[in-house]
């Protein structure tokens, strides 16, 4: 009979979110916590994130991807951070009870008072997009090809390709000119880049890489190793253009068409998942559906900095503070939040309007000189934003005393 152990709290990943929950968590006073992280080392992506542009908020400073790792690892070794390394959850359920193994401990159940999910996400593979062709060798994910170059030391190709404009996308076309290669297109459907605008200055622009808007890769060729790709325009509604397919010798394509939160575990613990983030409904705490059951970083939505992610992690160790506690807000109390036509995506989804709040929006097109607006206790005017830049809205829990006492939901707009 395996005996279970009972746990104040469990953080599952140590990513910048999980380790910034835990260093929280711990200076809160939860002392009866673990760490549990399936790779051999602590850290998450940022290892192999060797460009600097890191903890301009956290620290203000700019560091690598290693070296904001660092930071945190060195801080959680300070707080006495229990981490257990290659260790895997297999299970999560609604109870709280959660199923761990790894080669040293085997088996091990434990029962947890809260539970915050950090796992992070994962790259759109081909599969997912439907390129016609062949299975050639010469096909990355963008992060695989990070990890190549930056880890292990070998060179994905010398003539590439990158369909889509995600930032590890436009960061990898920068680091391979670097290394030697020809990156001879970036391609992307949208007529915008889908990362941020100083990745597209910084990486395609500062080293002239050309960007094709508006294109997409219609087909790869090759039989053992990739050969070419066939780059095609589209209309406004993606489909191609007759006559614009255009044939570029290569022999790799890198992927870099968008990411995936890593919610398995979250669904098997019966967490409800909204559609527009492919994360969990959260409320100001970032406590799911699910009492006990947290969700940060980008498991919960996909972020633009490392230092928000971080920032999540912290806010829902504090949630978890609470419910350990007692002090949670009660749930009869909800305020629902929603966005118009306008919003692509709002993060939380709900709240007490009894604490402070952080809003993450993203519009779902372009916009100049918009004004934001949250029900009728906020508005703002932004010169402009698009759906790969977050907009952050932080109000006070004064901010709600301007609602009438009648109120239970929140209307998020985006107008012109």
């Amino acid at each position: 009979m395996t005996t279970i152990r009972n746990l104040d709290l469990a953080i599952i990943g140590s990513g910048p979110a999980g380790l910034a929950a835990a260093v929280k968590a711990k200076q809160l006073g939860i002392k009866d916590l673990v760490v549990f992280e399936r790779d051999e080392r602590p850290g998450g992506i940022l290892p192999q994130c060797i460009h600097n542009g890191f903890g301009l908020q956290k620290f203000k400073e700019e560091l690598t991807g290693p070296e904001y790792a660092n930071r945190y690892i060195q801080m959680a070794q300070a707080h006495s951070v229990d981490i257990e390394l290659d260790s895997t959850v297999l299970e999560i359920d609604p109870n709280r009870n959660l199923t761990a193994v790894s080669e040293y401990s085997g088996l091990r159940n434990y029962h947890c008072r809260s539970i915050i999910l950090a796992m992070g996400c994962r790259e759109r593979p081909r599969g997912a997009i439907g390129i016609p062709g062949t299975r050639p060798a010469g096909v990355f994910t963008a992060g695989q090809a990070q990890r190549l170059v930056n880890i292990e030391g070998y060179m994905p190709g010398e003539n590439i390709v990158i369909q889509g404009s995600g930032d590890v996308g436009m960061i990898m076309a920068r680091r391979l000119t670097l290394e030697g290669a020809k990156v001879k297109a970036v391609t992307e459907i949208q007529p915008y880049t889908s990362g941020l605008i100083r990745n597209e200055v910084q990486c395609l622009h500062d080293f002239d890489i050309p960007l094709m808007l508006r294109h997409t890769v219609a087909e790869i060729h090759g039989d053992k190793r990739v050969e070419g790709v066939t780059v095609v325009e589209v209309d406004t509604d993606w489909n191609p253009i007759d006559g614009t397919e255009k044939l570029i010798a290569c022999d790799t394509l890198l992927l870099s068409v968008g990411l995936i939160p890593e919610n398995e575990l979250s669904k098997l613990a019966g967490v409800s998942l909204d559609p527009q983030t492919g994360g969990a409904y959260v409320n100001e705490v970032l406590e799911t559906r699910v009492p006990g059951i947290f969700s940060c970083g980008n498991v919960l939505h996909v972020n633009d900095y490392v230092d928000e992610v971080s920032n999540q992690g912290e806010i829902a160790a504090r949630g978890a503070f609470y419910r350990i506690k007692n002090r949670m807000p009660a749930r009869e109390m909800r305020i629902s939040i929603a966005g118009d036509q306008t919003v692509g995506q709002v993060v939380p989804q709900t709240i007490s309007g009894e604490l402070p709040v952080t809003f993450y929006i993203r519009v779902k097109r372009p916009m100049q000189k918009m004004a934001l607006r949250i029900g009728e206790i906020f508005e703002k005017k932004i010169p402009y934003a698009r759906p790969s830049e977050m907009i952050q809205v932080r109000l006070s829990k004064k901010s709600f005393s301007q609602m009438e006492p009648s109120t239970t939901r929140l209307k998020v707009s985006c107008e012109d």
